[in-house]
């Protein structure tokens, strides 16, 4: 059974072989090495089985609405201080800025140890979808901008942030990645490669900070219920010439569900990774999408 989301103790004695065995699954675990006529005990180190964030401090980037939203309030629900970047001023952020450029995330940080004193937890979430078209009909303005925002964000956030991850002995950093950083995605070719190089930077940044305690997972998001599917959809529509509900119906049959995600199912999952829950959990890319199997709609 199970009580506030810790097992209940087992009154078990379960033989492993060679002479140990667990005599217990209620964290912590006992083992007994039993053998010449004495038991030794070795209690490891409880794993809690739901992860609190009480007296985390987290940063959030584009984190007013949508997925950035959602990641948001579960992180506050959980028990951290969350502070919300955003560039859209309308929607009462903690701070407005614009973190792809290099300017706006020096300021965003000046704030983050000036207000919250240091810092546990870093999502990199902004992002934006970028052009809709064929490769020979992309502006190439447009591609690096999408670039720009999508997969410079996380640099310029993460290295002003690895610093202050450093004083607090580790910490958490989630970079949302998508579905599109794992398979081909027909005419959106910039939201892609950034994408997949959010997935390179994850993999990466695991190598270099894992030895330090901080811990780099990414969250890959199928299609997300709201608004911003919604633009896109339209966007392919008007790119193949085609009803828009043909679209929505090829994006609801790429996934093995047949539904849309939610985003608080992200929000869930950037709690989880945040957590001492996950504390093994690193250099790793979490799908959260009912089984994408494609990205092509038509």
């Amino acid at each position: 059974g199970a009580e506030d989301g810790v097992l209940m103790q087992l009154d078990l004695l379960t033989d492993l072989g060679d002479g140990l065995q667990i005599q217990s699954l209620s964290p912590p675990a006992t083992l007994r090495r039993v053998g010449a006529g004495r038991a030794t005990t070795v209690s490891t180190e409880e794993v809690p089985m739901a992860g609190r964030l009480d007296g985390k401090v987290a940063l959030v980037t584009g984190g007013a609405a949508g997925i950035g939203a959602a990641i948001a309030a579960a992180l506050r629900a959980d028990g951290a201080t969350v502070m919300v970047v955003d560039l859209d001023a309308s929607l009462m952020p903690d701070v407005v800025a614009d973190v792809s450029v290099t300017a706006g995330v020096d300021r965003v940080f000046t704030e983050v140890r000036g207000r919250m004193g240091g810092l546990d937890i870093l999502v990199n979430n902004v992002g934006v979808a970028g052009p809709t078209a064929r490769v020979e009909d992309m502006d190439p303005d447009e591609f690096d901008r999408c670039v720009q925002v999508n997969l410079g964000s996380a640099f310029r956030c993460t290295r002003l942030a690895v610093p202050l991850l450093r004083e607090r002995a580790g910490g958490a950093i989630v970079n949302i990645s998508s579905t599109a950083g794992i398979l081909g995605y027909p005419l959106r070719s910039p939201y892609a490669a950034a994408k997949w190089g959010v997935i390179g930077m994850t993999k990466g940044w695991a190598m270099e900070l894992g030895p330090e305690g901080i811990r780099v997972n990414a969250i890959a998001p199928g299609s997300v219920g709201g608004p911003r599917i919604d633009g896109v959809i339209e966007r392919e529509a008007a790119a193949r010439g085609v009803d828009p509900a043909v679209i929505r119906e090829g994006y609801e049959r790429q996934v093995s569900m047949r539904s849309f995600v939610d985003a608080a199912d992200i929000g869930a999952a950037a709690v989880w990774l945040c957590s001492p829950a996950a504390r093994f959990v690193h250099g790793q890319v979490l799908a959260v999408d009912g089984h994408t199997e494609t990205l092509a709609t038509i």
